[in-house]
C-alpha cells in the first residue's frame, strides 16, 4: 500500500477526472458506497425540516466546535433543489475545500455534530439534518438551508453593526 497526501487546492485544481477518481476512494475508504456504487439513490431517509430557533440552538449547541459550525454554515449557499419534498444537494468534497477543512473526516465529524445536536434539540435519535447517498452527497431540506443562511446574515450583520457602534463614543468625544 502507498499513500499519498493531498492538499484541498492540489485536488481542486486537477482535471476532473482526477477529482471524482479521488472523491470516488474517499468515499469508498470511509466506507459510506461500496466500490461498484456508481448509481446508488439517496437512501430513504429524509432529512428534518429545522426552523429559524432550531437552526439558532443547534449554533449555541455548536460553540466552541469550530469545525462543526464551519460545516453548518457552508449550508447557508444556496444550491440546486430537486426532489419530492425539494432537497438541496452538496458535495462532501465542496464542503471540505470551501470550509477550509483539512480531511473528510473533519467534515463527516461536523456532520456528525449536527446531527446528534438535531436530536438532542428534537429528543429523537431519529431527527437528521442531513442526509447521504453513496456518492459523496450531503441533502438538506430547503427550508433548513434557508434559516442556516438567515442565521448566518444575522450574525453578520450583528458583527459588522457592533464595531459601528463602539466607534461612534470615540467620535462624540473627539468632536
Amino acid at each position: 500500500m502507498i499513500g499519498i497526501t493531498l492538499t484541498a487546492d492540489q485536488i481542486c485544481n486537477a482535471p476532473i477526472e482526477v477529482r471524482r477518481w479521488i472523491e470516488h476512494e474517499v468515499i469508498a475508504g470511509l466506507r459510506m458506497a461500496p466500490r461498484d456504487a456508481a448509481s446508488s439513490p439517496p437512501r430513504s431517509t429524509h432529512p428534518a425540516v429545522c426552523s429559524e430557533d432550531e437552526i439558532a440552538a443547534i449554533f449555541g449547541q455548536l460553540r466552541g466546535m469550530p469545525v462543526a459550525l464551519s460545516v453548518l454554515f457552508e449550508f447557508r449557499q444556496p444550491g440546486i433543489a430537486f426532489g419530492n419534498p425539494p432537497l438541496k444537494s452538496s458535495r462532501l468534497m465542496d464542503i471540505l475545500h470551501n470550509a477550509k477543512l483539512e480531511s473528510i473526516e473533519q467534515v463527516m465529524t461536523g456532520l456528525d455534530a449536527i446531527n446528534a445536536a438535531l436530536a438532542e434539540l428534537r429528543g429523537d435519535p431519529g431527527a437528521r439534518f442531513c442526509d447521504f447517498d453513496n456518492e459523496g452527497h450531503c441533502f438538506l431540506a430547503i427550508e433548513t438551508q434557508a434559516n442556516v443562511a438567515k442565521l448566518w446574515h444575522d450574525i453578520v450583520v450583528r458583527q459588522e453593526a457592533a464595531p459601528t457602534n463602539r466607534r461612534e463614543p470615540l467620535l462624540r468625544t473627539a468632536g
